[in-house]
């Protein structure tokens, strides 16, 4: 399927309804700058990929990898998506949904010291 940015928000749009249980969890730690006061938005938009949660001010995308990213073709999916989130000015935090229920505080200082040490 060509890119076309309508495309791309529509189906952002549709993911936000469609949050998968790893991604709700991360969402209610990360929204309202609950999170060190950084702002996240989430299913964002960039190019022809969508960033799962995004800190614009500090160009932070971060993926949150289910079951769906262990295939061969899913992992050079997602490393196609990163190489080009970072040609734009992002760094990309890949975690895996184990972390998410299984390693919170973890996972929360993990990304407040990325956010903290982006320049």
């Amino acid at each position: 399927m060509p890119f076309t940015p309508r495309k791309t928000i529509r189906r952002a749009r549709g993911l936000r309804r469609e949050q998968t249980e790893a991604e709700k969890r991360l969402w209610g730690y990360v929204r309202d700058r609950r999170l060190g006061g950084f702002k996240f938005v989430r299913q964002e938009a960039i190019g022809p990929f969508i960033a799962d949660f995004l800190c614009r001010e500090k160009m932070l995308v971060v993926e949150v990898d289910g079951v769906t990213h262990g295939e061969d073709h899913e992992i050079a999916y997602d490393a196609l998506r990163t190489v080009f989130l970072e040609s734009q000015g992002y760094r990309v935090w890949r975690v895996p949904n184990i972390e998410v229920f299984t390693n919170m505080d973890g996972l929360l200082n993990s990304i407040l010291l990325a956010l903290e040490s982006r320049e």
